[in-house]
């Protein structure tokens, strides 16, 4: 008997699932995706059904001659992508690249990369769910029909290289919206006032002023807040009313994308891409032992479901009953209702065995691999314990028809918080009162506050938001966040969104020329259209159709507004030109934003924008030991002297990444020997001589977490990237085809 042929997605995942399947059996990976949209065309005839026409994708020649070679001497040919839309089409990409007869493909899914899930999914082989890849083939030729017919819109009007994708868009519109509310709020005043009381025992209580004559508190101005404590200065107070109840709290279900992703940000302080990569780890497999054999520590991190495997929870609840006793366990298994709009393809987000704890895995994982897992593993056994459970009290303090009120609660038994501990604001234990007793005023203080503005998205809550809104799904909310910072769309601060001077000129356009397309409900509409083709209920081609042409004559009506809108982007300002003295204006160009006489093409005088040239980066001129400062020329951006003309010494922009170097601060930048090769080196130089040939970029090395990976060019091959720690490769923006023009 012959051998059979495997094909998965990764290296670290076929080398994994390889020791489980045994002698019988030979891996290989695809690495991602293998064909995909020209780059260079539009690869999409509108005229004849949408027809795609898919290409090989660079750098995958050598992958693809290896898997056809592999599926020759292979009795079976087992399809071993991610159970998903992506994963499907990547399965149907290989098997008709290949062509691979029927009889000789299966298609094989799992969650997770355990022995028994891997050897369960051989026995239980099917075939490829075309609804999956017409699915996924619908979202991929809109996405493209809108790079690559808007993107122009924003070449002509603003400057060349910018990109409009279909989602991504309409998150942009968020963030910009809500700082268009910021920058609109008027805040309001009001007043609060806050006392101190004390008991016989002299224990005090702290409450705030919530009634005056029956009627809510609406103090809004000092002098009545003045007031109100005049009036009650020297007055007895007494515990007009005492409550107390028992409050039971649930546990919050397993998690889905959207939660991890929320909660590791909020939590951990990680990005949403950040949190996906580590998941990817976990989930492929990392070694554990002394054998050196990788395992699968977590299920499929790409999911809209809380649903999960009945073997889970009764190994769940075996480990809390024998680790924290029976008292911790729910009375009967825990099940969660998934969303109205999940595709329920995949089980919630769980450790692939609860015994695998994070103590265990302590010595075996990278701190940050493990505070994920770790994250993970007590949101899975907390759904299986049994409720929190508080004791609430509230205090009405009175006098003179003024109430006050004091809040307190107390943990009476932790439950299943005692391993996924809530993150609360804590409430003071308030002391033994009874109804009528009298209390002594300690201090009474009135504050002055204003309303505060919406707050602008964190990471947490921007995917908050677009899941509320049924825009995109489970694997698209990193790649959406993290495009909008590559496009420098929007800036961090304070871990929050800002929309950039660009991003908000973006936006502002495609909302004035396409108003219904980038539109909150038009986008998640889509998103049901697309679970219609998955579900069968739909064509692709339909689908596709009835959005193509609304979409073209809307792009045929903005094509005739291109002048206006180029022009609306235009502000006047009250220079003068230095040449001839007319008015002077703002416009932008591939640099970004400049001034410009008004009389162009007459005059031609151009003047760097007062205020751009602003410090980015902590490097001092090696000259003169001024600050230097990013400024833009003919061939993009540079650092120059902020003491330019006095000095005029300029150095390239930083990698973002920093040099290794032990007890060294600086950072990798591009250099040229005196032949002109480009080098890297640390701008400490000559300090720090560090230096590399290859292009350093920020990205860390997914199997030994070096800080950075550099990029190679193979002969005949495209860019990949390599770890000079370990020697991993890997390609660059494998996370998956984009839906940006080239």
């Amino acid at each position: 008997m012959g051998r059979s042929l495997v094909i998965v997605e990764s290296k670290a995942k076929a080398k994994t699932i390889g020791k489980f399947l045994g002698k019988g059996y030979f891996v290989k990976a695809s690495v991602g995706h293998v064909r995909d949209l020209p780059k260079k065309k539009i690869g999409i005839d509108v005229e004849n059904g949408f027809a795609p026409t898919y290409v090989t994708i660079r750098g995958k020649a050598k992958v693809l001659k290896e898997l056809k070679d592999a599926a020759k001497s292979a009795d079976m040919v087992y399809l071993a992508s991610d159970f998903d839309r992506e994963g499907e089409a990547i399965a149907w990409h290989i098997a008709q690249y290949l062509k691979l007869p029927e009889g000789r493909t299966k298609r094989v899914v799992f969650n997770e990369i355990t022995k028994t899930a891997i050897l369960g999914a051989i026995a239980k082989p099917g075939a490829i769910d075309m609804n999956k890849v017409d699915a996924q083939q619908a979202r991929r030729v809109m996405d493209r029909l809108v790079g690559y017919e808007v993107s122009p819109v924003l070449w002509k009007t603003i400057y060349y290289g910018l990109s409009a994708g279909r989602v991504q868009s309409v998150a942009l519109r968020l963030i910009c919206e809500r700082e268009d509310e910021i920058e609109a709020f008027d805040p309001v005043e009001f007043w609060t006032i806050d006392a101190v009381f004390a008991n016989t025992a002299g224990t005090e209580i702290e409450a705030r002023l919530e009634r005056i004559d029956g009627k809510k508190v609406d103090i809004n101005d000092g002098e009545r807040a003045g007031a109100v404590v005049a009036t009650l200065e020297g007055s007895n107070f007494a515990v007009s009313s005492l409550k107390k109840r028992v409050r039971k709290v649930k546990p919050l279900p397993p998690f889905i994308t959207s939660t991890l992703q929320r909660e590791a940000a909020n939590r951990l302080r990680f990005s949403s891409k950040k949190t996906m990569m580590l998941a990817q780890q976990l989930y492929e497999g990392l070694p554990i032992s002394d054998k050196d054999e990788n395992v699968g520590l977590i299920t499929y991190m790409r999911t809209d479901s809380v649903r999960v495997a009945n073997e889970a929870i009764s190994e769940a609840r075996e480990h809390i009953s024998a680790s924290l006793g029976k008292d911790y366990l729910s009375d009967k298994e825990r099940h969660f209702k998934a969303a109205k709009k999940a595709q329920d393809a995949h089980e919630a987000i769980r450790p692939t065995s609860t015994e695998l704890t994070p103590e265990l895995l302590h010595e075996h994982l990278s701190v940050d691999q493990l505070r994920l897992y770790k994250l993970i593993w007590q949101r899975f056994v907390a759904t299986q314990m049994a409720d929190a459970i508080y004791d609430n009290t509230t205090v009405d303090i009175e006098s003179k028809g003024h109430v006050f009120r004091a809040t307190g609660s107390v943990v009476r038994f932790a439950g299943w918080t005692a391993v996924y501990p809530l993150i609360r604001k804590d409430q003071k234990e308030l002391p033994q009162l009874e109804e009528g007793e009298k209390l002594k005023l300690i201090a009474m203080t009135p504050n002055q506050r204003f309303t505060k503005p919406p707050p602008r998205y964190s990471e947490s809550s921007l995917i908050k938001e677009l899941e509320s809104n049924g825009i995109g799904r489970p694997s698209t909310y990193a790649a959406i966040i993290d495009t909008l910072k590559r496009r420098k769309y929007v800036a961090v601060e304070k871990r929050q969104f800002t929309p950039t001077e660009l991003g908000r000129t973006v936006w502002a356009l495609l909302g004035k020329a396409f108003p219904s397309i980038f539109n909150v409900e038009f986008t998640a509409g889509m998103e049901d259209e697309l679970d219609r083709i998955e579900a069968g209920e739909d064509t692709w081609i339909k689908v596709v159709g009835d959005f193509y042409g609304p979409f073209r004559s809307q792009l045929d009506d903005v094509e005739g507004q291109i002048a206006d809108l180029k022009q609306s982007l235009i502000k006047t300002t009250d220079l003068s030109c230095e040449k001839c003295g007319s008015p002077m204006v703002e416009k932008w160009g591939r640099n970004g934003r400049f001034l410009a006489c008004s009389t162009y093409p007459k005059c031609k005088f151009t003047s760097p924008l007062e205020g751009e040239e602003l410090p980015e980066f902590d490097i001092k001129c090696d000259e003169c030991g001024a600050q230097m400062v990013v400024k833009h020329g003919r061939f993009g951006e540079f650092l120059g002297c902020s003491k330019y003309p006095d000095c005029k010494n300029t150095m390239p922009v930083p990698t973002g990444v920093s040099c290794p170097q032990d007890d060294c601060t600086g950072l990798l930048v591009q250099r040229r020997t005196k032949k002109g090769r480009v080098f890297f080196g640390c701008s400490k130089y000559p300090k720090c001589s560090y230096a590399i040939w290859d292009k350093p970029v920020p990205v860390t090395c997914p199997s030994c977490q070096a800080s950075f990976m550099v990029e190679k060019k193979p002969k005949g091959g495209d860019k990949e990237l390599l770890c000079l720690e370990c020697g991993e490769r890997t390609l660059p923006g494998s996370e998956g085809v984009g839906d940006e023009p080239s």
